[in-house]
């Protein structure tokens, strides 16, 4: 049985993913996780845990050992789960789609006509290339 409520809450958070330490904190799913202890690990691999249904917050492990908790300082007041991400950029990307495929058919609507795609210009005829090891003169080649 784990000594501290600490402990046993470290041990129910099972998702442990691998990140670097960039010189703006760690980042994470979109978003951006700051904490003054993380200055001294920039460029490290550390471990961080966090709760799928509460983002704002994880945890971070350097070599198996507890640094700090890192808050995303955008939502440092909320909770936000894993599920509400992917919901907003699955929406997100949706209203993408739907704009791009907007401007695609307003601009087949301004061409004139669609006619076949202009045609490449000729490739220049060249000599096959041999590929060897051995390292020749040009005068040799021929």
């Amino acid at each position: 049985m784990p000594d501290t409520l600490e402990d046993l809450g470290l041990l129910l958070i099972m998702v442990a993913k691998p990140r670097l330490v960039r010189r703006d904190g760690i980042h994470f799913e979109g978003l951006r996780y700051l904490d003054p202890t993380l200055a001294a690990y920039v460029g490290e691999s550390v471990t961080i845990r966090y709760d799928p249904r509460d983002l704002a917050e994880i945890r971070v492990f350097h070599r198996n050992r507890f640094l700090c908790r890192a808050i995303s300082p955008e939502h440092s007041g909320q909770t936000i789960t894993l599920k509400d991400i992917q919901s907003a950029r699955s929406k997100r990307r949706r209203s993408l789609r739907g704009e791009i495929n907007e401007r695609i058919t307003r601009v087949t609507d301004f061409l004139p006509c669609h006619t076949d795609p202009a045609p490449r210009p000729a490739q220049i005829a060249s000599k096959p290339r041999r590929t060897t090891k051995l390292r020749t003169y040009l005068v040799d080649r021929e």
